[in-house]
């Protein structure tokens, strides 16, 4: 596109408060979310828009970097700069979120409150893999590969589906490595560079890193999804994601009538709606758990695992959908991975069942955990906003100034490792909070609560903090 008819679409954007490059970037950003610069539009390059908008050259690299980390645009040597979207390529292969690096390069002597899962694995997990020797020692005619998932495991968690409330058979389901597998999954098969994708503010880090690999274009709407289907006309988006139980980070859970509104509604519009709901069997004693989505609307695509109420190193998930999308994303797994551990999934196959049969022992020691760190962390710092949950595993807690990221940086430094909010919330409106999970033993929550009382003492926020101007959403 010539670098004046971009220049004449940008009209005022250097009247603000904010570096320049910021305001530059929030305008082009709009420009693309409202569809002005189209997918797939060739951007002036850096040092000819800088001469064009009589601004230094680093002025527009900044913005575009800021715009190629949100996946708005696409930057290629020898192709240049473009518009995600069209038969543009995804913008990375690698990701740079705190949660991920947190297991990617682990730290020693930090604890970290920042990747929520089962300390250990509970003693279901050796019988099962005890039980499984005899069963993998008696194979013949086997090969191991199951792209779609080892069939008398998918018929357990279809059983598991039906049981309850959500009629389902073995056919509709795909077995993954993981949640996260699942995500990425059908992140690959039902979004394109520059497509949207709705999702609640804010969510799990793990979701929007899948879908930024994609390089969609994230809209978001408050937890409840208040506005669905005005934002469905507008936007219209090729998919939405929710927990709609005990969701990640808040441990909010909605209403039934909240769960059958939003399936009706997507539904109506034709847009896949997926339920993560790796977090419902996390309800602390006493507390009613409500049945999967799926139960009031079928078509919903549903996400399971095993990591968070069985163990983490299981690396057990699936997908839960249609016949035809099943078959979809089992192909589109065989490519990249011919099938799951095979004496994984007998053991598996075993433990769906003790998803119920460990709940109340379960239940009780996150309830534990839970009053644990808030009652520890009232104590030592009042001042922060601890709210309680029903369920889940994690604290979204709001500080009384500064920002969660550079408070985390601090944290680090006192051998804590946290969650910022603004990673968990792409409308940039979580700056002000983290995330804390409550899944380890006790001594270790008494520990990390000292180490943040610690840091927060030592705390002095940045004197001028950079504020990315948030994606479009309503």
């Amino acid at each position: 596109m010539d670098p004046i008819e971009v220049t004449e679409r940008l009209g005022r954007w250097s009247s603000g408060r904010g570096p320049l490059y910021v305001l530059l970037a929030g305008r082009l950003r709009q420009l693309i979310d409202d569809g002005e610069l189209a997918a797939g539009a060739v951007l002036p390059p850096d040092r000819v828009f800088a001469k064009q908008l009589a601004v230094g050259r680093n002025t527009v690299i900044a913005a575009y970097e800021l715009l190629e980390s949100e996946g708005r645009i696409v930057r290629r040597r020898g192709s240049g700069t473009r518009v995600a979207g069209g038969v543009v390529e995804p913008t990375s292969d690698t990701t740079s979120a705190p949660m991920f690096l947190n297991l990617l390069e682990p730290q020693a002597d930090v604890i970290s409150l920042a990747c929520a899962a089962p300390e250990a694995p509970p003693k279901e997990v050796t019988q099962a893999y005890a039980e499984m020797v005899p069963v993998l020692a008696g194979m013949t005619a086997e090969i191991g590969y199951h792209p779609a998932g080892y069939p008398p495991l998918r018929a357990a968690i279809a059983e598991r589906y039906t049981r309850l409330g959500a009629p389902t058979g073995a056919e509709r389901i795909l077995v993954t490595n993981g949640g996260q597998q699942a995500l990425s999954l059908l992140a690959r098969a039902l979004v394109r560079p520059g497509d949207r994708v709705l999702v609640e503010t804010p969510t799990y880090p793990g979701a929007l890193e899948a879908f930024h690999e994609e390089a969609a274009v994230l809209t978001t709407l408050p937890i409840g999804f208040a506005g669905f289907e005005a934002t469905l006309r507008t936007h219209r988006p090729v998919l939405a994601y929710a927990t709609p139980t005990f969701q990640n980070p808040t441990g909010a859970v909605l209403s039934g009538l909240q769960r059958r509104r939003i399936a009706e509604v997507a539904a109506a519009h034709d847009v896949p709606l997926i339920a993560d709901e790796i977090t419902a069997d996390l309800g602390f004693p006493g507390v009613e758990v409500p049945p999967p989505l799926a139960a009031d609307a079928d078509e919903v695509i549903s996400i399971g695992s095993l990591s968070k109420n069985i163990w983490g190193g299981l690396r057990v998930g699936w997908i839960r959908a249609s016949e035809p999308v099943i078959a979809r994303l089992t192909r589109l797994r065989a490519v990249h991975d011919l099938g799951g551990n095979l004496p994984a999934q007998l053991a598996a196959t075993t433990l769906i069942p003790c998803i119920d049969t460990t709940a109340p022992r379960r239940a009780t020691r996150l309830r534990t955990g839970h009053d644990l760190l808030r009652a520890k962390l009232t104590a030592a710092l009042p001042e922060w906003e601890v709210p309680p949950v029903e369920g889940g595993q994690t604290l979204w807690v709001r500080l009384p100034y500064g920002d969660g990221t550079s408070f985390a940086q601090t944290a680090v430094r006192h051998g804590i490792a946290i969650l910022a909010g603004s990673g968990l919330d792409p409308s940039g409106g979580s700056d002000h909070h983290i995330r804390l999970h409550f899944r380890h033993p006790d001594t270790v929550l008494e520990a990390a609560v000292e180490r943040l009382a610690a840091a927060w003492r030592a705390y002095h926020p940045p004197a001028r903090r950079v504020v990315t101007p948030p994606p479009l959403a309503v």
